[in-house]
């Protein structure tokens, strides 16, 4: 059997795969049970995060093995195969061994040298002992991944190169303030109640945040969690428990929310960010407005409070409305309409990104317009003319325009008064807050891009090295642990055949007392002992060799063992391993 592990992560796939191939409990146990249930597989164990969903098993097959894994992660992740495929990687034997030594140590983490990891490696063994789909290889690999992890934390300065995901994310919205000054006296909301919560909680507390309001589905886990923050003593933070329907009041008293829950879907929507910015008066207002089924408007839509757009008002009331905005915020020139093209067709060509686009051309529709003005052309019409425009752009290296646009400024942005940080996957709060002035939103998906460019300690090289020993120990412990129970049966076969010629003995010279029976019995153990012991010392090193498998074989058939007898050997020391893992895990 060998060691197979199929996968995908931040680094092979993008936050938006990664996010509806997300498993939660429920689905990693029934593909756990459906991985050791399929031919290939004798084992299993599923290590899930924010940002990897790695599926491990022991497989007779390598070919059937990972086309196995790769469906079965496929089916219980709801990404087609077709589609999953292309993101997917593949570690086998040794490889796979050096993948997970690398992750528990945190070099393939989104935050170099994190250590939360060594925690969600140990979860997923637990959950995997207690379905009994770890058998002797995956206990070994996990509790040896395990040390090596925290022998990479104590022996190097891995810890220095970079920190947990909540701490990284704390510094994105800090923006370069020191994480302490930026958050002393605000108040935070952590929605959730679990390992990754926890951590936000504490880490907020520590940082000198004036208030800690925990939101959870479960009450007793949210209490709980409060009760830890204020009896810590390690902060002056107040911390409360609020039931979850509880969440947009809190919002609208927070200054810095972090949400990392298990929910299948949305737990802040944009809209109701965009309430809580506004203030809870601006939100009911709003709510008494509209009709069923409609939602505010969005932060600098144009729309006026009620969904009635500035040009649908009176003229005075829409001048009004139109005068804090004297100039466009692109600071670009007005431009009157012209026939035959429109003003959002000649910025698409001219390669303005969306929000810039978006930004611009509801300036332009809100705009006063000259008496007999021509109207625009609807953008979905002159599609066909865009797409020609652009293509002679790239040929040509210049947009034939009637006008050179002016050069685009950057869009100015009110400070934040609303940070939050987002640390589910899938996500928790609507992407679409990104688009919202006066918040800053920080996700998965940043944190990647951020962490592309994050400064690599020298350490990391020393853990390397760590990985790269323990790798070919493991490989070594392994390959001679599978000729171990060649030799326990060889040596039982020995124990054997002295019994029965000592048996022949006391019949052949039935007056032998019982000091001489022993010492004849001793002196003929000691000959078998000395005659097996170098080569069953020497096979086991050569066993432990790269390509010492065929060893194993040799001496079976050299002694005509018992296959049956080898494999009793075998099922003997996993379930010993078995219990010894379960009960250290």
């Amino acid at each position: 059997m060998s060691l197979l592990v199929v996968g995908l992560s931040h680094r092979s796939a993008p936050v938006s795969v990664l996010e509806r191939a997300a498993l939660h409990v429920d689905a990693q146990v029934k593909l756990l049970q459906d991985t050791v249930a399929a031919e290939p597989a004798t084992e299993a164990a599923v290590l899930a995060t924010c940002n990897r969903i790695e599926l491990y098993a022991d497989v007779d097959k390598f070919h059937a093995g990972v086309a196995e894994l790769s469906t079965l992660l496929a089916q219980h992740s709801g990404v087609g195969l077709d589609e999953l495929t292309p993101y997917l990687y593949v570690h086998y034997e040794d490889r796979a061994v050096h993948h997970l030594f690398s992750v528990a140590c945190g070099l393939d983490s989104m935050v170099v040298g994190e250590g939360q990891i060594l925690g969600q490696i140990k979860d997923s063994l637990a959950r995997a002992q207690e379905l009994h789909t770890a058998g002797r290889l995956l206990n070994d690999l996990f509790q040896q991944a395990l040390r090596v992890g925290k022998r990479a934390h104590s022996e190097t300065g891995i810890d220095r190169a970079g920190q947990s995901l909540v701490t990284f994310g704390l510094e994105q919205l800090a923006s370069g303030t020191a994480v302490q000054d930026w958050a002393l006296g605000k108040k935070a909301l952590v929605i959730g109640a679990g390992s990754m919560s926890s951590l936000a909680a504490a880490t907020l507390a520590r940082a000198g945040v004036s208030e800690v309001v925990i939101a959870n589905r479960t009450a007793e886990r949210a209490e709980r969690l409060a009760e830890i923050l204020n009896d810590s003593g390690e902060s002056d933070v107040v911390a409360r428990a609020v039931p979850m329907d509880s969440v947009p009041d809190e919002l609208t008293r927070a200054d810095v929310v972090v949400s990392c829950t298990g929910a299948t879907g949305l737990v802040l929507t944009a809209e109701a960010v965009a309430s809580a910015v506004q203030g809870v008066e601006a939100g009911r207002g709003w709510a008494a407005q509209l009709g069923a089924g409609e939602v505010p408007p969005r932060v600098g839509s144009g729309a006026a409070p009620g969904g009635t757009s500035a040009r649908g008002l009176g003229d005075s009331k829409a001048r009004s409305l139109a005068e804090p905005e004297e100039s466009c915020p692109l600071d670009l020139a007005p431009v009157p309409s012209t026939a035959g093209f429109s003003v959002l067709g000649e910025a698409a060509v001219a390669g303005m990104a969306a929000s810039e686009l978006e930004q611009h051309a509801a300036w332009v529709d809100n705009a006063p317009r000259p008496q007999g003005a021509v109207a625009l052309v609807d953008p979905l019409a002159e599609a066909d003319a865009i797409a020609a425009l652009a293509a002679t752009a790239a040929v040509i290296g210049r947009v034939p325009e009637r006008r050179k646009p002016e050069p685009v400024a950057e869009i100015p942005r009110p400070a934040p008064s609303l940070f939050l940080l987002d640390l589910a996957m899938p996500r928790d709060i609507d992407a679409a807050v990104h688009r919202l002035a006066g918040v800053r939103l920080v996700d998965i998906e940043s944190l990647a891009e951020a962490s592309a460019d994050a400064p690599m300690a020298a350490d990391v090289d020393q853990v390397r090295r760590i990985v790269a020993d323990e790798v070919a120990a493991f490989g070594a412990a392994l390959r001679a642990a599978h000729i171990t129970p060649t030799v326990v049966a060889l040596r039982t076969m020995a124990a054997d055949v002295v019994a029965g010629e000592i048996a022949r003995l006391d019949g052949r010279l039935p007056g032998l007392d019982d000091k001489q029976r022993g010492e004849i019995t001793q002196t003929v153990r000691r000959v078998v002992d000395k005659l097996l012991h170098a080569p069953t010392v020497r096979v086991k090193q050569l066993a432990a060799e790269p390509g010492g498998a065929g060893y194993a074989d040799a001496l079976r058939t050299l002694f005509d063992l018992d296959p049956e007898t080898v494999a009793a050997v075998s099922r003997a020391e996993d379930s010993t391993t078995d219990e010894e893992g379960r009960g250290s895990a």
